[in-house]
């Protein structure tokens, strides 16, 4: 009995093993779980990348159903998705807006100004301050936030049309029936 115990317990201890990487193997990367679903937006204060003199805070963004998204020129996913932000802002179903990640004011403004601007209202965090905030370790990242400032989505990775009418768009027109 002796030498079957010996046997049985690296078996059982490998099962346990082999069943957290099997359970790993069909989650995706891609949903990083938010400790900021179902809370506010955290506080700011942040001047806007079109104007150092206009300061935008959270209050300010209260009264619509908007998407947060954090972009910068220097990222390469975020240029990718760039398109897709201005194709869902000529579709009025969505405010979005911006926050422009530990980037140059002038570099955004160019970018905006060549790429178009999908963006209501474009916040300048330079030192990204508010980023870490918001738990954003990547840009781009995009936040759902209803009309009174609580988050209720976090996707980390580009914006597509896929992800937009499949799965934020239901939760936008749920978010607006409520009010």
């Amino acid at each position: 009995m002796n030498r079957y115990l010996r046997y049985s317990i690296p078996l059982f201890i490998f099962a346990i093993i082999a069943a957290f990487l099997f359970k790993g193997l069909g989650m995706n990367p891609r949903e990083i779980p938010s400790p900021l679903i179902g809370k506010p937006i955290p506080e700011f204060s942040l001047p806007t990348v079109e104007n150092a003199e206009t300061i935008v805070n959270k209050v300010d963004l209260n009264g619509k159903v908007y998407l947060l998204n954090v972009w910068a020129t220097w990222c390469v996913s975020c240029r990718a998705e760039h398109e897709t932000l201005v194709r869902l802002s000529r579709t009025g179903k969505i405010d979005i807006v911006g926050l422009n990640w530990k980037d140059e004011r002038d570099k955004a403004q160019v970018w905006l100004r060549q790429l178009g601007d999908p963006y209501t209202i474009n916040i300048f965090d330079k030192k990204g301050r508010t980023a870490i905030d918001l738990g954003v370790y990547g840009a781009p990242e995009t936040f759902l936030v209803d009309s009174k400032g609580i988050i209720h989505y976090k996707h980390a990775g580009p914006m597509t049309m896929t992800l937009f009418n499949e799965t934020l768009l239901p939760m936008i027109e749920d978010l607006k029936r409520k009010g």
